[in-house]
């Protein structure tokens, strides 16, 4: 009888797209099953890959645009534009994300999501009538001040309108804000946001303290972006609404906040986001399996990522989950309690890390082929 495979993964971080992931299993599935109904679905948690993994699931498009980076400089960005011709999807790491920036380049204090909102401001141009933003991987901590200062938010000193891009170390400048200049389509617009955390803006676990040296702070700094950042949040929340302890403000160094008290935006897991707009569920139904993965699969994966959302739709048909991972750490035993079936490391003898990303393709393949001859033998 011919097999049902769904193929889910996310991308392996700084290895392979989730797309490519994909391609490797589905190699992988054919040694043993040439035949087997095969449904690729590459998937994102709201982080690096959303936009890949979503326009590719509703054969959507591709956009880029120059914007502003997170230090001041132009930077190629890009958005998608899903297959319904009514969605986009912005990755707020594309034009404001660490990896943009080299080491001596990373310090909260002066990035900005400025280009974040630029991106935001040319998907608008397609008349589209909601925007999906994920806002994983970020270099910044300026509470989405930059992002609505591209988007019309004027930012005033005690003197005038602050021209430069608004950072984490000017949020302190900030004495005065009007959003009355904000770019009027954006209320014609349903904006979800795509958040793989659920941290607070503020505080020993919020935004500045837990992340910010992530990002290239100094203790001193984060101390600096603490303060700076309970200076901000009073003023947009004196403009705006209370969204200080709204779960995920925090998120992408208070970007969350940001989006909703300037664009009203709802924050949602991005991981099923993503499942949704894949139509997820019409695929498993009918599934004999399920095979999933990510880069390094540990605690966090069980945390709302991706391979804990397949889980919680996999369970709902009683289908069959398998992970593959380039490390298995042993905190990532907490899956088992979510419902996975097994998960195995496709490293087949010790390696460097270079070694691995690599030769992770055919790692993944040759990987996904010994599964399948364990769990769907050739009849």
């Amino acid at each position: 009888m011919r097999k049902k495979i769904i193929l889910a993964p996310d991308s392996f971080k700084e290895s392979l797209s989730a797309a490519r992931v994909c391609d490797a299993m589905e190699r992988g599935v054919r040694r043993l099953q040439p035949e087997a109904n095969i449904v690729k679905c590459p998937l994102a948690d709201g982080g690096e890959g959303t936009v890949d993994a979503l326009v590719s699931a509703t054969n959507g498009s591709l956009v880029k645009k120059q914007v502003v980076g997170p230090c001041g400089k132009p930077v190629w960005a890009q958005f998608g534009l899903l297959g319904d011709g009514a969605t986009a999807v912005i990755e707020m790491a594309s034009a404001s994300g660490l990896p943009l920036l080299p080491l001596h380049e990373r310090n909260p204090l002066h990035t900005t999501s400025f280009g974040t909102g630029q991106l935001l401001q040319a998907a608008l141009e397609y008349g589209v009538s909601e925007l999906i933003v994920g806002i994983g991987g970020s270099a910044t901590n300026d509470c989405g001040a930059g992002m609505a200062q591209a988007l019309g938010v004027r930012f005033y000193d005690d003197e005038s309108m602050i021209s430069d891009y608004m950072t984490g170390g000017l949020m302190n400048k900030v004495r005065d804000i009007d959003i009355s200049h904000l770019d009027a389509r954006l209320a014609k617009v349903t904006i979800k946001v795509a958040c793989d955390v659920n941290i607070p803006l503020l505080g020993e676990r919020g935004a500045s303290r837990l992340y910010a040296p992530q990002k290239g702070a100094a203790p001193a700094v984060v101390e600096q972006l603490e303060e700076n950042m309970h200076h901000i949040i009073a003023l947009i929340e004196k403009e705006t609404r209370p969204v200080r302890t709204e779960p995920g403000a925090g998120a992408a160094g208070g970007l969350g906040a940001g989006l909703m008290a300037f664009l009203n935006a709802e924050l949602s897991s991005g991981i099923d986001l993503v499942l949704d707009a894949c139509r997820f569920e019409e695929h498993i139904q009918d599934a004999d399996v399920i095979l999933t993965g990510e880069g390094q699969i540990d605690a966090q994966s069980a945390m709302g990522k991706t391979i804990s959302g397949v889980l919680k739709r996999a369970a709902i048909y009683h289908v069959p989950v398998i992970a593959i991972g380039g490390a298995l750490l042993d905190s990532a035993d907490a899956l088992f309690d979510l419902g996975l079936s097994s998960m195995f490391c496709i490293c087949d003898r010790p390696m460097a890390l270079e070694r691995a990303i690599l030769e992770a393709e055919g790692l993944i393949e040759k990987t996904v082929s010994q599964i399948v001859r364990l769990v769907l033998p050739a009849s």
